[in-house]
């Protein structure tokens, strides 16, 4: 393979997650939440009410922060997200997402997914397809 393209290709890919990053995160700024804070959320919503520890959700988020408890304090503000003493390790702390930041997620993730609207026309269903593949296999997956 040609270094030279594969340095553009690299280049081009991680233009395109910052560009994401920066666009999702201007659709949640009206709601004062940013990107990673809908991370975590999206995280505990995944966990179906079963607790999760900081560091766990920190080994999940799509980018990996060292300011974790800063996000997850800023949640419990707003009410998003309950932190309790885990019963088995009082040093650490279990986190589950509130039904208030249940509903809110939902609210959030329409709105995420209006921003993508107008992108999904611009590959079909096997572009898309192709492009994960090769993201993938750029990965070693």
């Amino acid at each position: 393979m040609n270094t030279k393209s594969y340095y553009k290709a690299i280049h081009e890919i991680i233009k395109t997650g910052h560009w994401i990053t920066d666009a999702v995160g201007q659709v949640l700024k009206e709601d004062k939440i940013t990107e990673p804070q809908f991370n975590v959320l999206r995280i505990l919503k995944g966990q179906k009410g079963s607790p999760i520890t900081v560091q766990e959700i920190q080994e999940r988020m799509v980018q990996r922060s060292s300011n974790v408890t800063r996000i997850i304090d800023k949640l419990l503000d707003k009410g998003l997200v309950k932190r309790e003493e885990c019963p088995t390790n009082r040093r650490k702390m279990d986190i589950t997402i509130t039904p208030f930041g249940l509903e809110e997620l939902e609210r959030f993730d329409q709105k995420v997914i209006e921003f993508h609207v107008p992108y999904t026309q611009n590959l079909t269903a096997e572009e898309a397809e192709t492009l994960e593949k090769l993201i993938k296999k750029l990965k070693g997956e």
